[in-house]
């Protein structure tokens, strides 16, 4: 058994980063659809191409989000671990 003590905080928050830019990308193109259809309907065709933008904006601000999430996760788990003790981990070597 194994024992996680810290986490290395940059690169820690630049993969939540990452991952919740990846969640952005899904959320950001359901908005669009849902904010084009709904804008279309009620006559604002330029309003309606607008949502288009969450297809990018969403991405941006989930990787900021992620990304200070992540750090202050990772400065807020290495405390702790520093305090009581890390996750105990079982690892196996794996077979080729």
């Amino acid at each position: 058994m194994q024992e996680l003590k810290g986490i290395d905080v940059l690169s820690f928050a630049v993969v939540m980063g990452l991952v919740h830019a990846v969640i952005g990308v899904v959320f950001g193109v359901i908005a669009a659809i849902v904010g084009s259809t709904i804008l279309g309907f009620l006559g604002g065709a330029a309003l309606g191409t607008l949502s288009a933008l969450a297809i990018i904006v969403y991405p941006i601000l989930f990787f900021i989000m992620g990304f200070i999430g992540g750090a202050v996760f990772a400065i807020v788990y290495n405390f702790v671990a520093s305090h009581y003790r890390g996750i105990r981990i079982n690892l196996e070597t794996a077979k080729k």
